[in-house]
């Protein structure tokens, strides 16, 4: 079980390897499979296709992501402590993870089908779950669902941009720019919002 589990592993990062300056419709499972030295019937044993290597990739990605920023939210922070606390968690994350947002950030716009599904399914409950978290802001108590989702749009594609900026930042110091600037566009984005009124 445990060599089996490697091997899995090894076909995961294997293929985050061979995408990297790619995408996935590019790349073969017989190339996966000859680079972790195995035979191509044996990737079948741990995934059906690229594109469902592609998928269990996209919800690696994620779900430690969207874990850590429901930790930011969930003590019901001031807007500064929101903002403040989810850009240094992205950050965090994506310095971690520079491969697998990379991928993220390709797939996105380049990958198979399914994929790029994927990667819009997770930005979306992102959404979501911020939109939900959004509501319990004092202000927002007359919100409609709608407005809710629009903030919460604007900010997580917001911090989409940010990861993508920061994955290929070429230093330490336009990192800090980076972030600076993404604080400075959420606060702008929460200071109109906190005074918005829902249309009845």
């Amino acid at each position: 079980m445990e060599r089996k589990e490697r091997t899995r592993r090894a076909i995961l990062d294997t293929a985050l390897d061979l995408s990297a300056d790619t995408s996935l419709v590019a790349v073969s499972l017989r190339q996966v499979a000859k680079d972790v030295g195995i035979v191509p019937t044996a990737f079948y044993r741990h995934f059906a296709s690229i594109e469902a290597l592609g998928l269990e990739l996209v919800d690696e990605s994620f779900a430690s992501l969207r874990a850590v920023l429901r930790d930011v939210r969930r003590p019901d922070p001031s807007l500064k402590e929101l903002i403040d606390g989810s850009v240094d968690v992205l950050a965090e994350h994506v310095d971690a993870r520079r491969a697998h947002f990379g991928f993220i950030a390709r797939e996105r716009v380049a990958g198979p089908p399914a994929v790029r599904e994927a990667v819009r399914h997770q930005i979306e409950l992102v959404e979501r779950e911020l939109a939900t978290d959004i509501a319990r802001i004092p202000g927002t108590e007359n919100w409609s669902a709608d407005d809710l989702r629009v903030l919460s749009k604007l900010m997580v594609t917001s911090m989409v941009a940010t990861a993508e900026m920061l994955i290929v930042a070429p230093r330490p110091e336009a990192e800090t720019e980076i972030k600076d600037s993404a604080r400075t566009q959420l606060r702008m984005v929460l200071v109109g919002a906190v005074n918005w009124r829902s249309e009845t």
